[in-house]
């Protein structure tokens, strides 16, 4: 197993925060999903994806109609998908994804949680290069697969990690085959539990317990913002 599986392992922050604060961002990635492909799942491949990543969270099946609905409003809000960059304490690099209707707003509180907290927030391109941009699936296990098999089927796709955890089949991959290795999975009558993209980094921090929680501080801040999807750090746990 390699690096991306080790980097999920020994990391310890908090994914999305608590069940309603998953809804909420499931749902406006489903918003943006339909914007940009429609509404119909057989016609959009990255909401059908959307759609079982939400089942995978239980989220409940009204919750998503309800989001599907307000994509397709014309009164709705318009979210757009926007990255922001920088250094936490100890110079930890930092890439925030966010999912706003209103940038402005987004950026003025992050910028105030960077301040704060003892950081400072950058530009674009300041710190992404020292990320690798993956995908992750899960998969559910066909009866009597044999993972080798599957491995070296996936290998032409460029997939770096995949194994057997808790059940499921876990596949990392580089961002750019995301769309290769999905019709693969889809034509081969794979069931995708789930999805998720990832930035794993190139070298990992090591830091004193102290500075840990400095860190940490600011990481909080920013996973309890509610336009906030996803931040990623190159601090060692």
């Amino acid at each position: 197993m390699g690096r991306a599986f080790e980097f999920r392992k020994a990391r310890k922050f908090k994914r999305w925060g608590n069940m309603a604060r998953v809804f909420t961002r499931l749902g406006r990635e489903i918003e943006m999903a339909v914007k940009a492909g429609g509404a119909d799942p057989s016609a959009n491949s990255k909401l059908r994806l959307l759609i079982q990543t939400a089942r995978s969270e239980n989220m409940p099946k009204e919750n998503v109609e309800r989001a599907i609905k307000r994509a397709i409003s014309k009164d709705t809000a318009d979210y757009k998908e926007v990255i922001y960059e920088g250094y936490a304490p100890h110079g930890i690099a930092l890439v925030i994804e966010t999912a706003t209707d209103n940038p402005t707003r987004t950026v003025a509180n992050v910028r105030s949680y960077f301040t704060k907290c003892g950081g400072s927030l950058g530009t674009t391109g300041m710190t992404t290069f020292l990320f690798e941009h993956q995908c992750n699936f899960v998969v559910a296990k066909k009866e009597n697969l044999q993972m080798e098999d599957l491995e070296l089927e996936l290998i032409d796709y460029g997939v770096e990690d995949c194994f057997e955890e808790d059940g499921d089949i876990q596949i990392f991959a580089p961002f750019a085959t995301f769309g290769p290795i999905q019709k693969y999975l889809e034509e081969n009558n794979f069931e995708i539990k789930s999805f998720k993209f990832d930035r794993i980094p190139n070298d990992l921090k090591e830091l004193s317990e102290d500075e840990q929680k400095d860190v940490e501080k600011l990481i909080d801040k920013l996973e309890e913002d509610d336009d906030v999807v996803n931040v990623f750090h190159n601090m060692k746990s």
